[in-house]
């Protein structure tokens, strides 16, 4: 199938078969937003459910704490909750089989 024809979560989920990859670093592959590649990793999420992949996220991670515990993993928080700094490492995502 050329690139042309396959849709973005074609071409999402294909490029998270190759590598690990964060919503900026996908944005900047698939020429969208990083708030619109992670509703497209949602919906490629459902979609590898009905098959033998799995959708692995790892979470979001404070640099200056180590706080991993965010409430949504599909998500690029802000802060911290727990020490309140703004540095924090994006999830990084990956399909498997």
């Amino acid at each position: 199938m050329r690139e042309a024809d396959e849709t973005t979560r074609q071409r999402l989920a294909d490029a998270l078969r190759a590598e690990p990859a964060t919503p900026s670093e996908l944005a900047v592959h698939l020429e969208l937003t990083p708030e619109a590649v992670l509703r497209h990793v949602e919906h490629v999420s459902r979609s590898v459910d009905a098959t033998d992949e799995q959708l692995l996220v790892a979470p979001p991670r404070c640099r200056d704490c180590g706080f991993e515990e965010f409430d949504d993993l599909v998500n690029r928080p802000s802060r911290c909750p727990s020490c309140k700094s703004e540095s924090v490492a994006e999830p990084t995502f990956t399909i498997e089989s």
